[in-house]
């Protein structure tokens, strides 16, 4: 299986229907065209009720290849299963927020309008950050010049129009 093609492994393990009644979401690099060989596909839920949920991907991909599951000691005790399917490992993230909410959605759509608006020349960029070993948000935080936590300065920049992202691009270079 040509690993450009996630969406087949999500459908091989029927994985978003099977998670249907957590709202997933398919956020992280390989939508964006940024998944490097070692990328693995996010899968985000909104979990308000772990037990529930965690039995749940339980049945569903318990006997999955690679299976692990556990539960991060974090304010609301986030459920992260993962498991191998085709040529991919599968990351399941279960949280009670809903999915507009949490982080990795966040991170998500703003670096798809940053994409979006600066094109091939933007992706290229992260993606020589990338391949020398960075995180996507450290990678983007770089390449724009963003001071601070980098999660958090990409988290600053969604409520940025269009327009002002365009000219943060333009002074970056990259439009």
């Amino acid at each position: 299986m040509d690993r450009s093609h996630y969406f087949e492994a999500l459908e091989l393990a029927d994985i978003l229907p099977r998670l249907a009644a957590f709202d997933p979401h398919v956020v992280g690099t390989p939508p964006l065209g940024l998944e490097l060989p070692t990328s693995d596909i996010d899968v985000i839920c909104c979990a308000p009720d772990a037990d529930a949920f965690t039995r749940a991907v339980w049945k569903a991909f318990g006997a999955r290849p690679k299976f692990r599951m556990w539960q991060k000691i974090a304010h609301d005790r986030p459920v992260v299963a993962s498991f191998a399917i085709a040529d991919w490992m599968v990351e399941i993230f279960g949280q009670a927020s809903p999915i507009a909410e949490q982080h990795a959605q966040r991170h998500f759509l703003v670096e798809r309008r940053l994409l979006a608006l600066g094109g091939e020349p933007l992706r290229l960029t992260v993606m020589r950050h990338r391949g020398n070993g960075m995180k996507t948000e450290p990678a983007f935080a770089e390449v724009l010049d963003l001071n601070g936590d980098p999660y958090q300065a990409l988290l600053r920049l969604e409520c940025c129009s269009d327009m002002e992202l365009i000219s943060l691009l333009r002074d970056r270079g990259f439009i």
